[in-house]
């Protein structure tokens, strides 16, 4: 008889764990279904793996803290510790699944699988996505293919490495996308087929080790746009932000008075990061960036590089360091 693999299934919320009025709404849903049930839900997953239950917290996505995401990646390293377990499979909501993903990818110092799945439609719905999706992430993370490629997300079939991965659209159930990197393959017929490897840093080789760490530094994300104000970069270094990243337009273009928001950043030693708004592409370095005091986002989106940076700044306040870090990572 062959020996099933052990993975831990840890329940964070979000829709994935909701339900609705009745089964055609698709929104306004509330968290109502711990790990357990979901897990009761899906009885096949019980041929793929021998599955550990744990509930680490059960909110809405847009509710998740940096203290839990602490927390969340402490469990999880020390899950992974355990030489008996084969990987994990965490369950979570979608409207800031990749920034907890990215996360994870930083933190989690170790081989072996760890899946972030969701669902855009709650378990009420007719034609719920969460089910499959679940059973998908427990294949995926009991698969020894998936080892060595740092946190993986996976909804609606496809593998997403948490690098590259981001929400493209608010409900449909192909909300995810990978962008030009594209996707890493697809869960088909209960079989994963993989056609490519993240090639950046992750999991066993990042430097961002959490041992110490009770507050990660606080970093605010302020989007630029036509005819923009100073006022919200002096409200953020009014308030003791230690890092700020800009969303801005095009290749991480700022406005005139997001040009002044980063001098005053910079007076304060605040280290500001170039992001774009597009939603894609990549965020050129400017001979004017080390001048300016300005550090580029590369092709991390704007929530991505706020991960990046404040675990950057549990390291260093360099600008040319924090500058590598994001060509690395």
């Amino acid at each position: 008889m062959k020996t099933l693999p052990n993975i831990a299934l840890l329940g964070t919320g979000g829709t994935i764990a909701s339900t609705a009025p009745n089964d055609t709404t698709l929104a306004d849903y509330t968290v109502t279904e711990g790990i357990d049930a979901l897990l009761s839900a899906v009885p096949a997953l019980s041929t793929l793996a021998n599955i550990q239950c744990q509930q680490i917290f059960n909110v809405d996505s847009r509710n998740i803290t940096n203290a839990m995401l602490l927390k969340l990646a402490a469990k999880v390293n020390r899950l992974l510790n355990d030489t008996t377990l084969d990987g994990i499979v965490i369950t979570h909501g979608t409207d800031t699944l990749e920034e907890t993903a990215y996360f994870l990818h930083l933190t989690v110092n170790s081989p072996k699988p760890v899946v972030i799945v969701g669902a855009m439609r709650p378990a009420s719905a007719l034609s719920a996505d969460g089910p499959l999706n679940l059973y998908n992430a427990v294949a995926l993370a009991s698969h020894p293919d998936a080892h060595d490629l740092g946190v993986l997300v996976t909804l609606n079939d496809s593998v997403h490495a948490a690098r590259f991965v981001s929400k493209i659209n608010t409900t449909q159930v192909d909300a995810f996308s990978s962008h030009e990197h594209g996707s890493l393959g697809q869960i088909h017929n209960g079989q994963l087929r993989l056609f490519q490897i993240p090639r950046v840093k992750h999991s066993a080789d990042t430097r961002f080790s959490l041992d110490g760490i009770k507050i990660l530094p606080w970093v605010d994300t302020i989007y630029d746009h036509q005819n923009a104000g100073l006022h919200l970069y002096e409200a953020a270094v009014a308030a003791g932000a230690q890092g700020i990243v800009i969303a801005g337009s095009g290749n991480g273009s700022l406005s005139p008075q997001a040009e002044k928001g980063a001098r005053l950043a910079r007076k304060h030693h605040i280290p500001c990061v170039r992001s774009s708004r597009s939603g894609s592409g990549i965020v050129s370095n400017s001979q004017s960036d080390a001048r300016r005091g300005l550090i580029a986002a590369q092709s991390l989106n704007p929530q991505k590089a706020r991960i990046l940076l404040m675990l950057a700044l549990t390291q260093t306040r360099d600008r040319a360091t924090i500058q590598s870090y994001f060509e690395q990572y």
